[in-house]
């Protein structure tokens, strides 16, 4: 029952960066550290939601750990595509044997609270750490400390409400992907906004934060928002149509996701939109699904508005 008549632009910022690997201390234990079970979810749709994002943790785990337990990262793995918030991530880890066990109860602390502050976003949260084989190379603890650093100041999440329509996110970021692995560092975000000079100027603020550690850090894939135009022709036409079929009002209203009409209205500026479709759940992630039923009404409305306007 929505009616989409704006959008939010995005920006893709890809961090690269190396780093030189050590030995591992011999007097070390090897563990492994999962974050898993998180919902996931689109990452400007669901934005809005809370839901716990598993490099973030993960990460929080690590800048509450790595100065007093003497942790040594190896590996990083968290997070896929861009457009989703992760679910997922795994660390790969040594500490000195004769903190371990210290070690593992203030993780057992940070764990705790983590699942208590997701109890109702994520109730399926897991997170575990356990022994594993010893790794044979690890990051150079200058670089492992600033790397866990920009991550931990990294802005995630809502940056910004929108002033002029209510509980809509105007601006945000995702950090979606980090991978630590053979001297190599990847971390890919995706920031969005409705307004370009404001998605901008957050985009300016993670490529200096990453920059800080010597990334390489670039923008791509930019796209523009799509301003609201909520009186226009289309808009009357569509929701006056929807309420003839249905018996109802449509949800007239604008999203935190990029939409193709973003693009087309760059290049045709007078073009008047409206943006429709089926129920879609779970977008960008393994539960994406689709409302059956709401295909066929929607297939039923759409065929009846190209007629009204003569096509």
């Amino acid at each position: 029952n929505e009616l989409t008549i704006g959008c939010a632009g995005g920006v893709d910022i890809t961090a690269n960066a190396s780093y030189n690997q050590e030995d591992t201390p011999s007097d070390h234990l090897g563990f492994e550290l999962v974050v898993k079970g998180l919902n996931g979810g689109h990452s400007g749709m669901d934005i809005h939601k809370g839901l716990g994002n598993a490099n973030k943790l993960i990460n929080r785990i690590l800048y509450n750990t790595y100065e007093n337990y003497g942790v040594r990262v190896a590996s990083i793995d968290g997070g896929g595509l861009r457009n989703a918030i992760p679910r997922e991530s795994r660390c790969i880890m040594s500490v000195p044997s004769t903190s371990d066990g210290a070690f593992a109860k203030h993780v057992e602390k940070i764990m705790a609270i983590a699942k208590a502050e997701h109890a109702i976003t994520d109730c399926d949260l897991e997170i575990t750490l356990n022994p594993t084989e010893l790794p044979i190379k690890v990051m150079n603890e200058e670089q492992q400390d600033a790397l866990i650093a920009s991550i931990y100041s990294c802005p995630n999440g809502i940056y910004r409400m929108s002033p002029d329509i209510d509980n809509l996110v105007q601006t945000s970021n995702n950090i979606a992907r980090v991978l630590v692995k053979d001297a190599e560092i990847q971390i890919l975000c995706l920031t969005r906004s409705s307004v370009d000079t404001e998605k901008d100027d957050l985009a300016q603020m993670i490529t200096a934060c990453f920059s800080m550690i010597g990334a390489d850090v670039t923008l791509s894939g930019n796209y523009p928002g799509w301003q609201p135009r909520p009186h226009s022709d289309v808009v009357n036409m569509m929701k006056a149509l929807y309420e003839e079929m249905f018996q109802e009002s449509p949800h007239v209203m604008a999203c935190h996701a990029g939409l193709e009409c973003g693009i087309l209205g760059t290049n045709y500026p007078d073009m008047d939109m409206v943006s429709f479709g089926p129920n879609i759940r779970g977008a960008h992630s393994p539960d994406e699904r689709v409302q059956i039923s709401s295909v066929q009404k929607y297939w039923k409305y759409t065929l009846e508005a190209l007629t009204r306007i003569g096509m």
